[in-house]
C-alpha cells in the first residue's frame, strides 16, 4: 500500500519518542500516538483485534505515580459506552498476571467506577498474556479495555491530553499474525489514522528502559516511510 499526500494543506510528520512524558506531548502536539509496549500491552490489544474485537481501550491501574494527569474513570466510562453502542460487553486485561481476579480487580477500581457509571456489563476480567490472552475469553464483537502500568498508562496520559486518536502497535507474533505482518498492519493503522485526522504520527515506546518497546518502535516507523505516508 503506497499512500500519496492529497491534501497540500497537511504535511505528514514521523515522531519516535518514549515513556509518558513523550505520550503527552505528542498529544498536545495533536499527533496521532501509537503505544508501543511489545510485552505485552500493545501485543494483547493486537491479539484481541485479531480474535474479532470491535473496539480496545487502554487505562492506568489506580496506585501509579506518574508526573502528568490520567484519568481511567473517564477511559473506563468511554469503554462502556462504547459497548452499550455496539449492545455487547466489555472484557478487561489487567495485571499482575499471576494474581487472584479480586487482586487485578482491586487494583482498577477507578476505571471501575467508570464503567459503571456508563451502565455498561463487565464479561470478564483476564491478565494481560500478550497473545495467549485468546486462550481465556471470546473477543468477537466485544470491547476490551487493557489497564496496565507502562502501555496502559501512556495511553491514558496521551487520551487525556488531546490526542485526536490513540492506538497500539508491535512487533511480537499474535493470534493471526507472525514475521512482519504485526509491525506492517501497526504501520498502516497509524497511517489511516493520521489521514484521517489529517496529523503527524508519533511512535511511543512505552519505556525507555524496554530496549524490545524502543526497537519495535524504531521498526514500525521505517515501515510508515516505507509505505509513502512523508511523500508529498
Amino acid at each position: 500500500m503506497t499512500v500519496l499526500l492529497k491534501n497540500q494543506d497537511w504535511v505528514p510528520t514521523l515522531n519516535i519518542t518514549s515513556n509518558v512524558s513523550g505520550a503527552v506531548k505528542a498529544a498536545r502536539e495533536g499527533d496521532i500516538v501509537v503505544i508501543v509496549d511489545v510485552i505485552d500491552m500493545s501485543t494483547t490489544v493486537e491479539t484481541a483485534l485479531d480474535a474479532g474485537a470491535i473496539d480496545v481501550f487502554g487505562a492506568s491501574p489506580d496506585c501509579v505515580s506518574t508526573p502528568v494527569k490520567v484519568n481511567p474513570e473517564k477511559i473506563g466510562y468511554f469503554a462502556g459506552k462504547k459497548a452499550l453502542k455496539n449492545d455487547t460487553e466489555l472484557v478487561i486485561a489487567t495485571e499482575p498476571r499471576l494474581a487472584s481476579k479480586k487482586e487485578r480487580r482491586d487494583n482498577i477500581q477507578l476505571a471501575l467506577t467508570g464503567i459503571k457509571r456508563s451502565g455498561a456489563e463487565i464479561e470478564t476480567i483476564i491478565s494481560n498474556l500478550g497473545a495467549e490472552i485468546v486462550k481465556l475469553v471470546d473477543f468477537e464483537g466485544k470491547v476490551v479495555l487493557v489497564i496496565t502500568d507502562t502501555g496502559g498508562v501512556a495511553y491514558d496520559a496521551a487520551y487525556n491530553h488531546g490526542a485526536p486518536k490513540v492506538i497500539t502497535g508491535t512487533v511480537a507474533r499474535t493470534f493471526k499474525k507472525s514475521g512482519v505482518k504485526p509491525a506492517k498492519e501497526s504501520a498502516q493503522r497509524a497511517i489511516r489514522a493520521a489521514q484521517k485526522f489529517k496529523t503527524g504520527i508519533t511512535l511511543v515506546a512505552a519505556s525507555s528502559n524496554s530496549y524490545e518497546d524502543v526497537l519495535a518502535a524504531e521498526h514500525i516507523g521505517k515501515l510508515i516511510i516505507e509505505e509513502g505516508f512523508l511523500e508529498i
